[in-house]
């Protein structure tokens, strides 16, 4: 991507950040819908993401370059919770228990976060902050962590789903009354799927 070209727009209609996150990729056995594929695109999600601010993620992508082998290694990181995250809720939709090995991945990380957490009060409200203010490459994850624990402890678990399409894999909480809601988005794998029952009817009506 030349420096000239607009970012990618990030779809947020997960209805949770972790979810949003794990939605980064589409259609995962054949990953062709890959929209985090570099640091800096991680970086752009969190920025439309409101997990950081403009000038944090200004001060990310200036430093990527003098940080090559440390920013790699945190988008490696970044990608194995993102996979981790998606097992862990995908089991959820089967109402299965997850992998212990991907509990204790996402404890790991977890008990790295919850170090950072600041309560701040902001007139007669509090909210959830995180000390210092220096942008830092993990930096990104620690809201993702905290909000896929506070997913998985809330009822909302339950109504997790995942997109019934063949040729996606996105995860979205079920707000609908009924609770039968099947697509990640009506406009495009609900339409889609529209589209193509109304030209099979159209076949076996000619045939």
């Amino acid at each position: 991507m030349s420096s000239t070209s607009p970012a990618y727009q990030f779809d947020f209609s997960g209805g949770d950040l972790s979810l949003d996150f794990v939605n980064t990729v589409g259609d995962r056995p054949r990953r062709e819908e890959e929209h985090l594929s570099t640091w800096r695109a991680l970086v752009n999600w969190a920025e439309q993401a409101d997990v950081v601010s403009k000038r944090a993620a200004a001060a990310l992508r200036t430093d990527d370059q003098a940080r090559g082998e440390a920013m790699t290694r945190a988008f490696s990181r970044a990608i194995a919770l993102r996979e981790c995250l998606y097992r862990i809720f995908h089991s959820q939709t089967h109402r299965h228990a997850p992998a212990r090995q991907d509990l204790a991945a996402l404890n790991d990380a977890l008990a790295g976060v919850l170090g950072h957490a600041r309560v701040e009060s902001r007139g007669s409200d509090f909210v959830w902050t995180w000390d210092g203010d220096e942008p830092s490459i993990d930096r990104v994850l620690w809201p993702v962590v905290r909000a896929a624990a506070e997913l998985l402890v809330s009822p909302a678990r339950t109504r997790v789903r995942e997109c019934a399409s063949g040729t996606c894999s996105w995860l979205f909480i079920d707000k609908s009354p009924t609770q039968r809601r099947r697509w990640c988005s009506m406009k495009t794998c609900g339409n889609r799927d529209k589209v193509r029952r109304f030209y099979e009817r159209k076949r076996e009506h000619a045939d």
